[in-house]
């Protein structure tokens, strides 16, 4: 097994920059504000003399109420799950009640702890680490997270009891299936990730905005290895003032661009709002297969639950490929088929579709419903091949494609949509034209049709 390191201290005193430094990673949102990490994250350190796991969590100050207070229990079970305990205080900012709140909290929990001094770049290392002697956590280690000085030390100090042949694993991204749980804010993803683990992994709160970082959490189900990806809720552009906010989105879009599923999140209080279809229209936009799941679907009257099945109907029309799920992340009511949806769409998304059967189906849809024609001339559709995966890239070979209609192009979709099976996926078509040898050239006159021709000039003139 790897050694566990938990990173905790008062808010704003770098553990998140700590993070990225020991892991070699940018997976941490770092800025200067108090109290931005809330949940428990994890990674794989890579600075040190063996590999390791180091988690992440929210700063601690005492007195903590409302979504601080749950926050505060995610950073007790990190010092519970760790082996070791680096306890971060501000070299600049000097001793506080807080860090003396949080040397308690790792006196009652955590196995071993060892006392980092952080933002010592510049300053004496003796003079920083002077007043931090009076929280009786041993010898205190003034570093820069931020720099990288004397980090290489603090860990194998911090490693040295430990022995490990393991490497740090990398990313299984072959067997994994990672799903992406996207949605607007307080729709119930971290409520709905919780639910699928079975504890309380991420901090739930009745406040929009409380997942403020993306988290990965790995998990297994039978022998079948998952990665679900809580993110932070997307507002409209509008409304989206803190810089803060906006770092969160980014990581909630790049979490959408590496899922192979993603499974999006519509509160059936409020129905399908535009905030909703928007994202929704930027996930197909991006290829992604997709599980749209409309939550808090316990306690609807009937007239209600009617209207929301309407208005996805009526306003996710583009949307008619993928599976719909109604659930209750509460109360955990159809979220056992979430993933058996995931795994439907992540298997149609990367199907290997034969040449020789989608040649056969272009000729039976062409068969059925010619395309139409184009002065004159009709266009040709001669065979089709795969292109791609995850989304499926179809590519139909013939001429004049490109003045194909759009119509024409939404029935060949569907066509091969209901031939291949590939439900909860989106397919894209590629049209490909051959080149026309002939195009540019003109046909040289033999000598019988140059006279003809002059003839025909000469009689034209005299009229």
């Amino acid at each position: 097994m790897l050694p566990v390191v938990a990173l905790i201290g008062r808010p704003n005193v770098g553990k998140s920059t700590l993070f990225n430094r020991l892991t070699r990673s940018r997976d941490a949102l770092v800025a200067d504000y108090p109290g931005l990490t809330r949940d428990r994250k994890y990674g794989f350190g890579r600075l040190g003399p063996i590999p390791y796991l180091v988690i992440d969590t929210g700063g601690l100050a005492g007195g903590e109420e409302g979504i601080d207070e749950v926050m505060v229990e995610q950073t007790i079970k990190a010092l519970q799950e760790a082996d070791a305990a680096i306890i971060l205080v501000d070299g600049r900012g000097g001793i506080t009640a807080a860090d003396e709140h949080v040397a308690q909290l790792a006196r009652r929990h955590a196995k071993k702890t060892w006392l980092a001094v952080n933002k010592a770049e510049g300053l004496d290392a003796t003079m920083a680490s002077a007043d931090f002697y009076g929280l009786g956590l041993g010898e205190p280690v003034a570093i820069s997270a931020a720099h990288g000085d004397r980090i290489s030390a603090l860990m194998e100090d911090v490693l040295s009891g430990f022995e490990s042949d393991e490497v740090a694993p990398e990313a299984d991204d072959e067997h994994e299936l990672r799903i992406a749980i996207v949605g607007r804010p307080n729709v119930g993803k971290s409520t709905l990730v919780n639910r699928l683990l079975g504890e309380e992994r991420l901090v739930v709160y009745d406040l929009p905005g409380t997942t403020r970082d993306t988290v990965e959490v790995p998990f297994e189900q039978g022998d079948r290895k998952y990665m679900l990806i809580d993110t932070a809720g997307i507002r409209r552009k509008s409304r989206v003032s803190e810089a803060i906010e906006k770092f969160s989105v980014v990581k909630a879009l790049q979490a959408i661009e590496k899922a192979h599923v993603v499974i999006a999140l519509i509160d059936a209080q409020e129905g399908v709002t535009e905030q909703d279809v928007s994202l929704l229209g930027l996930i197909l936009e991006r290829g992604r297969a997709l599980v749209v799941v409309t939550n808090k679907w316990d306690g609807l009257p009937s007239e209600q639950r009617k209207k929301v099945r309407d208005d996805l109907d009526r306003r996710l029309p583009f949307l008619d490929f993928a599976e719909r799920i109604t659930i209750s992340a509460l109360h955990g009511t159809a979220v056992g088929d979430l993933l058996p949806a995931a795994e439907r769409a992540y298997k149609a998304a990367t199907a290997d579709l034969s040449t020789t059967e989608l040649t056969r189906a272009l000729e039976a849809a062409v068969m059925e419903h010619p395309p139409p024609l184009v002065r004159g001339r009709r266009i040709r559709l001669r065979y089709a091949h795969q292109g791609g995966r995850n989304p499926p890239v179809i590519v139909i070979h013939g001429n004049q494609t490109e003045k194909l209609p759009e119509a024409y192009r939404r029935y060949l979709v569907n066509r091969f949509r209901k031939v291949f099976r590939l439900k909860g996926t989106p397919v894209r078509l590629v049209f490909k034209t051959g080149a026309n040898p002939f195009k540019g050239r003109r046909n040289k006159l033999t000598p019988r049709q140059e006279r003809k021709r002059g003839r025909l000039m000469k009689r034209a003139r005299k009229k």
